[in-house]
């Protein structure tokens, strides 16, 4: 009890706020230590029974907050149901501390109840990994460990780390009547771990290129000028679209660049970037690049384009980048890329804004003449341009945007903004489907503030185990929108539609990579307790969405995935 409690003094002179306990037996000195310090209003914790679940939730809770959380299991494969969300840190640069308790050393390797290797289980994932043996103080593992997930040891960005604790019986508090004098820490601003709470700690904070310290008054306009478009891939910024209108140069923003506002923010851009091509009157020169871009074939191919000039801005290490596999010139300092990109000729934006204005004009009619038969329910790309509106109107919300199709009709049909009236998350950095429920919940728990979650079907389904958050614990302001199309609709739009259409493999894709199924939602939605309202129609979309966020909700949404292949061709035919 001892040596979780003086964990827990680590965590709170750190300045952490948030752990995420799963259940287990192991790990009850910790559990009875958090116990001690949130009833002293100390620390938060949130109990989650499925350790994946409780990974994510960690995971959105430092996303939503910009500092590390900690998740807390017990031995054996509760820690290994953590790597997914650990791999996911890992990519994004989130920082995420695992405390994973374990058997004491003497236990180990004898055949003992859930005792496996647990150090290192997590391998090139975590930043840093150590294991603190049974009796002894982990307070100088945690430091280091917290010192690591924030980024603050020199070349190494920051990330998931695991302290693996070992601990011996008894494994609870002593009821004699005695108490531990615990060490007081003097509570102060950490300087080692705080920072602004106006900078999200994601891919590429970067402070010394902010529009806060790179304002007109001190930037030098380059004299050369040059047809550049500023791409803002996930977790680029708003320093993206600062540089982009300081330039007078088209912005590409995906949606969780965070950086999709403000008028040189190009709507359905990849499928704009053709009309630039070589072989058009204004081809595009030079790409600047800010943040991880992961969403579109277009923007991939233009960046690996290398008859263009192309740079990649890096002012720190960044999880995602190794030198020597990307062909862009990498720049590091604001005024490096300024003079690299120059001021757009004239003209230059006008005309990526005219066919921008056009081509949502196309995108409208497009979506309004395939629109699906009376009673089939809407298209993806229509809820996601409804939910992505509807968002915008709620200044200081949050928006999680789910993988696979979700996160692309955003990217597609969400309209750009004049301000930044919402805070986007994603999932990018591995993309994968599971967790995002978890991490939504997180987010809103970090932030306080309503959030909503834009998701398929098959991702709902997959971490359907995060709608159980017991009664007894916080409870977020979620919105779930579920486009229920009754499997995975983006292997259609992907090359697997094609062979879709051929007779010997119409029943292979349609089983493997549709994967249909026939679970109610509304009634998983009501075993764990959720609000759930169908809906079919525009108009009751927009009415469902019109209510503020609170409590916990489920809007699921009818499609089909009959027709959405041919919709997505429409759509590229009428926007080229």
């Amino acid at each position: 009890m001892d040596a979780a409690r003086y964990a827990l003094d680590a965590l709170e002179h750190a300045g952490l706020a948030h752990v995420v306990v799963a259940p287990g037996s192991r790990s009850a000195p910790l559990v009875y230590a958090l116990a001690e310090a949130e009833a002293d209003a100390r620390i938060t914790t949130h109990v989650r029974v499925d350790e994946r679940v409780a990974g994510f939730t960690a995971l959105g809770l430092a996303l939503g907050s910009g500092l590390p959380a900690a998740v807390v299991t017990t031995s054996g494969t509760a820690v290994g149901n953590l790597l997914p969300a650990v791999m996911e840190a890992n990519h994004s640069g989130t920082p995420l501390l695992v405390l994973s308790a374990d058997r004491p050393e003497e236990l180990r390797g004898t055949g003992a109840n859930q005792t496996t290797q647990q150090l290192d289980l997590f391998g090139e994932h975590v930043r840093f990994a150590t294991d603190v043996p049974a009796g002894e103080d982990p307070r100088g593992a945690i430091s280091t460990a917290l010192n690591a997930a924030m980024g603050r040891l020199e070349g190494i960005p920051a990330g998931p780390v695991q302290v693996n604790l070992a601990f011996r019986d008894p494994l609870t508090p002593a009821l004699d009547g005695s108490e531990w004098e615990r060490l007081l820490p003097q509570i102060e601003a950490p300087a080692s771990l705080m920072v602004d709470a106006g900078t999200p700690l994601g891919d590429t904070a970067t402070p010394a290129a902010s529009p806060s310290s790179a304002t007109d008054a001190t930037v030098v306009l380059p004299a050369s000028s040059h047809r550049t478009v500023v791409v803002a891939g996930h977790g680029a910024g708003p320093e993206a679209e600062y540089f982009a209108r300081l330039l007078g140069l088209p912005l590409l923003a995906e949606p969780s660049s965070n950086a999709r506002f403000g008028p040189n923010a190009i709507g359905p851009y990849r499928l704009l970037v053709e009309r630039f091509g070589p072989e058009s009157a204004q081809p595009i020169e030079r790409v600047v690049l800010f943040g991880r871009p992961t969403l579109s074939r277009q923007i991939s191919k233009l960046l690996a384009d290398t008859t263009l000039e192309r740079a990649l801005f890096l002012p720190a290490p960044v999880s995602w980048f190794e030198p020597g596999h990307r062909t862009e010139l990498i720049l590091t300092q604001w005024d490096q890329l300024v003079g690299f990109a120059g001021t757009g000729p004239e003209g230059w934006l006008e005309a990526w804004q005219a066919a921008a204005a056009s081509a949502e004009s196309s995108l409208a009619a497009v979506i309004a003449e395939q629109a699906p038969p009376s009673g089939a329910g809407l298209s993806g790309i229509e809820v996601a341009r409804s939910v992505w509106a509807r968002a915008q109107q709620d200044a200081g919300s949050n928006l999680m945007l789910g993988s696979s199709n979700p996160v692309r009709d955003v990217d597609l049909a969400g309209t750009p903004t004049a301000a930044s009236n919402v805070t986007s998350f994603a999932n990018r950095g591995l993309a994968g489907i599971d967790g995002t429920i978890a991490t939504a919940s997180g987010i809103s728990l970090a932030t306080g503030a309503p959030t909503r979650v834009l998701l398929g079907d098959v991702t709902f389904l997959h971490d359907s185990g995060a709608l159980n958050i017991g009664p007894l614990e916080r409870q977020p302001q979620l919105q779930i929108i579920v486009l229920n199309d009754g499997g995975g609709g983006i292997f259609s739009v992907l090359e697997h539609g094609t062979l879709a259409k051929a007779a010997n493999y119409t029943a292979a894709v349609e089983r493997f990579f549709g994967t249909p199924h026939t679970v109610k939602l509304a009634a998983l939605a009501a075993a764990y307790g959720w609000d759930h309202v169908l809906v079919s129609t525009t108009a009751e979309l927009t009415s469902a969405l019109a209510s503020p966020v609170r409590g916990r909700s489920v809007i699921e949404v009818r499609a089909s995935r009959e027709g959405l292949r041919e919709l997505h061709l429409s759509i590229a035919a009428a926007l080229k």
